[in-house]
């Protein structure tokens, strides 16, 4: 078999271990994990191999570190585009009014969308702070939880604003052990 370049996923068949799935890819060979001898490590070129359903066929391959790095770098160039989230249906179209004590000041008005996608980008990006912090390689895992544990207190403060979700799957969750005051 000539040297493939096949994705982790590709279900391949050996005659001497028998079916097997991709697993792993280093530079000359594959780890397959076969269904009666275990995890292999097979030589790309190795002729008593055959490619049964090929997956994610690619000519480079990538170690989790680059793949990493890939997906942070899009994180960071992108970190200003949201999921869309959906506003609650009793909410689409109203505005947001806040009075001052003083009555004699005219209240301010805010299209409550405008409100609510600033609600979802802040919760983005306190994810993806979150992310930054438990990816980054010179924290500690205590600085990592000390600092987490800010991050939870402020998911904590934000569900004031759940309301506004449409669904509850969007909702921000504080600690879940009640000890948020």
């Amino acid at each position: 078999m000539e040297q493939l370049n096949l994705g982790i996923g590709t279900r391949l068949q050996h005659t001497h271990y028998g079916p097997g799935v991709i697993v792993g890819i280093r530079y000359a060979s594959y780890l397959i994990s076969f269904i009666h001898h275990g995890i292999k490590e097979i030589e790309k070129t190795d002729e008593q191999l055959d490619e049964i359903i090929p997956e994610n066929v690619s000519v480079e391959v990538e170690t989790a570190s680059e793949m990493e790095s890939s997906i942070l770098k899009i994180l960071r160039q992108w970190g200003g585009i949201t999921e869309i989230v959906p506003i609650g249906d009793k909410w689409v179209g109203g505005t947001l009014s806040l009075q001052a004590a003083d009555q004699s000041l005219k209240p301010k008005e805010i299209p409550i969308d405008d409100f609510f996608h600033k609600i979802v980008m802040l919760r983005d990006r306190l994810r993806v702070l979150e992310q930054n912090i438990n990816s980054h390689k010179k924290l500690t895992d205590e600085e990592k939880v000390n600092i987490q544990q800010y991050i939870t207190r402020c998911y904590g403060s934000l569900t004031t604003f759940n309301v506004l979700f449409k669904n509850k799957e969007h909702w921000f969750v504080g600690d879940k052990t009640g000890s948020e005051s």
